[in-house]
């Protein structure tokens, strides 16, 4: 059994790491210090780079622009951007744009080239009406012709104000749930302003009879349950990426910084809670690719892919929280400078951790499909 990561998804790592090498983590106004976001827009910069790189494309196939590669290549380029703090929507619109070129019609496949170049920027509404429900049912579709009617709210829907195209999830009453491409202007949709713990700003959506062409609209069976765990498997691979760059930020701190004669990383009691998250890291790690790889490989296993996800989950939640409390710690007072970057790295943790769900909504979830599938 080979667990080493093939040639192009290497491939995509060296691009990501040349893109993100002169990301400053500290570039924009720290959360800590404004009101409120902390930018109106995302990095469009970085975003051209990113583009130019051909990272935007990656999971979506040739004749659409993209390199055709799979999550894993995409989780391996989003632990890298965590590293940085990279303030792009690159989870978001490479999720939405893999699942549009797998389910979708031939209105959303003409959309895909737009995407993959960076020239139309996707999102997605995965939280729901307040963060804790499913998101599918917190707007509802209704047929009115050849069209579809929308009524409901998405609470937190990151990135919404800059891009072009957003992905909300409905019911209709019967059946799976659809996913609907709105436009971010467009009759009867409003957003207003909310803003994450790590100072980004988000939106709340409100839908009041937002017209949707049946051709802008999946209704394949799966389409929404493969959007939603692209998007938390993606999650569980920014909050590795980040707790990475901190314990290696840590690691440094502790080798200069010195007490009684020493540094301080020789004294046992600062080595064993260091080695502690290390541990956290390594099985955020495992755990991610598990789940990265179920969602691609459709193998099959005493539980569905969700369950393989959700244990991802609780480890990035649980994991990256430890992570940024221990480099707290350990780096005294100086942790909470705010001309030092831990701090932002710290609220950015916090966002990842509670981002579609907590560990315990998460172990709620796995204890439910340990119900209904009993393993023999």
């Amino acid at each position: 059994m080979d667990f080493t990561f093939t040639e192009e998804q290497q491939a995509a790592v060296e691009a990501a790491r040349a893109v993100f090498a002169d990301v400053a983590p500290d570039s924009v106004p720290s959360p800590a210090l404004s009101p409120g976001a902390v930018a109106d827009d995302f990095d469009r910069a970085l975003w051209a780079k990113l583009a130019q790189s051909d990272l935007l494309g990656l999971v979506l196939a040739p004749e659409h622009g993209g390199a055709g590669l799979d999550s894993i290549a995409l989780c391996l380029v989003l632990r890298e951007s965590a590293k940085v703090l990279a303030r792009v929507p690159l989870l978001e619109h490479c999720a939405t744009a893999m699942v549009l070129g797998e389910h979708g019609g031939p209105e959303l496949a003409g959309l895909l080239p737009r995407a993959a170049s960076g020239e139309l920027v996707l999102t997605a509404a995965a939280n729901g009406r307040t963060g804790h429900d499913p998101a599918e049912l917190a707007v509802t579709a209704r047929r009115d012709g050849t069209d579809w009617l929308l009524d409901g709210t998405q609470t937190a829907v990151p990135w919404a104000h800059g891009a072009d195209l957003i992905a909300v999830p409905a019911h209709s009453g019967e059946g799976d749930p659809l996913i609907a491409l709105i436009p971010r202007v467009t009759e009867g949709l409003s957003l207003a302003d909310q803003f994450s713990t790590s100072g980004e700003r988000m939106a709340e959506l409100t839908l009041d009879g937002v017209r949707v062409p049946a051709g802008r609209l999946i209704e394949t069976p799966g389409a929404w349950d493969r959007l939603r765990h692209l998007l938390a498997t993606g999650t569980c691979a920014l909050a590795l990426g980040l707790g990475e760059g901190v314990l290696a930020m840590t690691s440094a701190y502790t080798s200069k910084r010195e007490q009684f004669g020493h540094p301080v990383a020789t004294f046992q009691a600062v080595a064993v809670q260091a080695a502690d998250r290390y541990i956290d890291l390594r099985a955020m790690e495992v755990t991610l690719w598990q789940a990265a790889w179920r969602l691609d490989s459709g193998t099959g296993g005493p539980l569905p892919t969700a369950g393989d996800v959700a244990v991802a989950k609780i480890w990035a939640s649980e994991g990256v929280r430890r992570v940024v409390q221990t480099a707290q710690h350990l780096h005294g007072g100086f942790g909470a400078d705010t001309d030092y970057p831990l701090h932002r790295y710290h609220a950015w943790a916090k966002q990842l951790e509670l981002s579609l769900g907590p560990a315990a909504a998460h172990e709620e979830a796995l204890g439910d499909l340990l119900a209904a599938h009993p393993l023999g």
